[in-house]
């Protein structure tokens, strides 16, 4: 079995003899090779050069039995695409070239024609597919409209979400052009990373769990749900939403093969909670790859012995990898799980 029919088959909750392995932002001031590139290149500027993008998104594998590959992108291209663009801010964070918080600045905002605009992702990944021979997974990813929408109305990183909120509570008509624009261009934007060769697209919702539980459904889920109903019958989606255990179950029913886990709760324990036709991805606490090499191996095995006997689970961080991250660390991980039975 090939790398990429083992994660195939977890996400399709076939038994396997090991979970397969990736971890969620692969790329990173971890890796010297990464380093190397950063120093002759913006981050945006490896974004957007499909060269630059595919080698990035190569690297970790060259280093590591990973069972697949994520493209080196990032989740605000969509509103870039769209006419909103952003910064990285020197003191930290996003910075978006303008708060969205009038009628004028929305309506200027395209979602047609993202799939072209974004070309330079779609060629990135037909780099990749080639470059892995149909051994090894290749998943594409874009942010959830919720989360875009927060730095879209936050004008960018941001510590209390209360503008976001108050937005969702007392302007809904404003809300909902918002999230159709949004929704419209990401499930464009998803289907152009499918012909190019993506074997599963991950959704991340990073913001899903600031907002109330009861809410969760009409800000966020429900336009996922509109995204994967829109996308290939049974073409292989993940959703991830951090923060956001109490959802987990409505999420299991939003066409999603995938439910990707943060570390902050027993993914045995959801095992237990969701269909048995749901894969799980998740779910140890990154800060560990800053550790030493025992500490994960003792770990990464003491959730695998949670989900022995359990079908559909795939091996991931519960978050991405940290800057800080130890490259040992990442050996020891890979290593443990490759070589669990």
């Amino acid at each position: 079995m090939t790398s990429r029919e083992r994660f195939l088959s977890a996400c399709a909750c076939q038994p396997l003899d090991r979970p397969p392995v990736w971890v969620m932002r692969q790329a990173g001031r971890y890796l010297p090779e990464y380093r190397a590139l950063k120093a002759k290149s913006s981050f945006l500027e490896m974004v957007k050069t499909p060269e630059l993008a595919a080698e990035v998104t190569l690297q970790p594998l060259r280093r590591f039995a990973l069972d697949a590959a994520i493209i080196f992108s990032d989740i605000l291209v969509i509103p870039e695409a769209m006419g909103q663009g952003y910064k990285f801010r020197d003191e930290g964070g996003i910075g978006m070239d303008f708060r969205l918080d009038n009628i004028a600045q929305l309506d200027r905002l395209d979602p047609t024609g993202v799939a072209q605009r974004l070309d330079y992702v779609g060629q990135a990944l037909t780099r990749v597919k080639t470059e892995l021979k149909g051994e090894k997974a290749l998943l594409g990813f874009g942010g959830s409209p919720w989360t875009l929408a927060t730095y879209m109305v936050e004008g960018g990183s941001s510590e209390d979400f209360a503008r976001i909120k108050q937005l969702f509570f007392t302007d809904r008509p404003f809300f909902t052009a918002l999230m159709e624009k949004l929704t419209t261009a990401l499930i464009e934007y998803f289907k152009m990373q499918i012909k190019a060769g993506a074997d599963a697209i991950q959704i991340f919702d990073s913001w899903g769990g600031i907002i109330a539980g009861q809410d969760y459904e009409a800000a966020s889920l429900r336009w996922v749900r509109e995204i994967i109903a829109a996308l290939p019958k049974d073409f292989p989606i993940i959703l991830y939403a951090k923060g956001a255990p109490s959802q987990l179950t409505d999420m299991a029913f939003s066409g999603a093969k995938v439910l990707g886990v943060d570390w902050t709760v027993d993914l045995g324990v959801i095992r237990r909670l969701v269909p048995d036709s749901i894969a799980l991805q998740g779910n140890l606490d990154p800060v560990l790859m800053n550790t030493t090499p025992e500490i994960v191996r003792r770990e990464a095995t003491r959730l695998l012995e949670t989900m022995r006997g359990t079908r559909g689970h795939i091996f991931n961080l519960g978050h991405g990898i940290m800057p800080e991250a130890k490259i040992e660390c990442m050996e020891s991980l890979v290593e443990t799980i490759t070589q669990w039975k």
